[in-house]
């Protein structure tokens, strides 16, 4: 019985990190451009701040999605070939989300 509420835990951890807006942004703008990048330019292009960024960023590398890479004193981040994987899908369901919500909005104006 431990072994499925510790991967229900785990399960429900995951939805944690991409199920809400912050975390979705931080994921996505990983994606956006292949190269690595710091902590602070992904907190601006997530318009979210430098310490809860840091936290989701380190979420993600507990669950294998991101690597970070010492450069001197900073770390880089980019994500790992599993999170490339899952923010790919992630990127998919975003865009059939707004595509969801633009029709739902198309038919409250016909309405």
């Amino acid at each position: 019985m431990n072994g499925i509420k510790s991967g229900r835990v785990k399960e429900e951890a995951m939805f944690q990190i991409f199920l809400r807006d912050k975390p979705v942004k931080i994921a996505l703008s990983l994606k956006k451009t292949k190269k690595r990048r710091y902590a602070s330019q992904i907190a601006k292009e997530a318009d979210c701040t430098y310490s809860h960024t840091v936290r989701v960023l380190s979420e993600m590398e507990e669950r294998g999605l991101i690597d970070f890479n010492k450069d001197g004193r900073l770390k880089l981040i980019e994500l790992s070939p599993y999170g490339d994987e899952i923010v790919d899908t992630l990127d998919q369901l975003v865009k059939l989300l707004k595509q969801a919500e633009e029709y739902s909005a198309s038919k409250l104006v016909k309405a």
